[in-house]
């Protein structure tokens, strides 16, 4: 009998793991938004710090989300929510697509998406939690808009 109910309890115990782990996978969620009222995971976008800035910039006749490289050392940073701050600089429409896309293929993926407008700026609130479900420590970002302008990377240190 009491090896029954250990057995039960402990699957019990599993089934309550599993379940919580996947929710913990669609949990969170990429939020958009401007300094003042934007929120992610219940932060206020201005109650955090800007981990990375990206601008669409020209230079001659390229296009180019600036700076190429981006790294962000999660071995040094506190577990808050990322936040990135997105700037169009040119004189045109762009897009701006982070993507994890490269790296996997589930329908969780890190993959989002927004349109600038001519000088606008958004942020992007991500929790770490989706930042560490995507596979490897790169991600890409580029203008979904244009595929011809050049886009750049987001290298993770985890």
């Amino acid at each position: 009998m009491g090896k029954t109910l250990f057995a039960v309890l402990f699957g019990f115990g599993m089934v309550v793991a599993g379940a919580s782990a996947a929710h913990a996978l669609q949990a969170g969620g990429v939020e958009i938004g401007d300094l003042e009222t934007g929120s992610v995971v219940g932060q206020p976008f201005k109650e955090l710090s800007v981990d990375a800035s990206f601008y669409a910039i020209e230079i001659g006749n390229m296009k180019t989300w600036y700076p190429p490289t981006t790294v962000i050392d999660f071995k040094t940073r506190p577990g808050a929510p990322v936040l990135l701050k997105v700037t169009n600089n040119s004189t045109a429409e762009h897009g701006f697509q982070l993507s994890a896309a490269v790296n996997q293929s589930a329908p969780t993926v890190l993959d989002t998406k927004l349109v600038l407008k001519p000088g606008e700026t958004k942020y992007i609130g991500v929790p770490t939690s989706d930042l560490f479900y995507a596979a490897g420590n790169v991600l890409e970002y580029r203008c979904h808009l244009h595929p011809a302008h050049v886009g750049g990377k987001l290298l993770m240190l985890k």
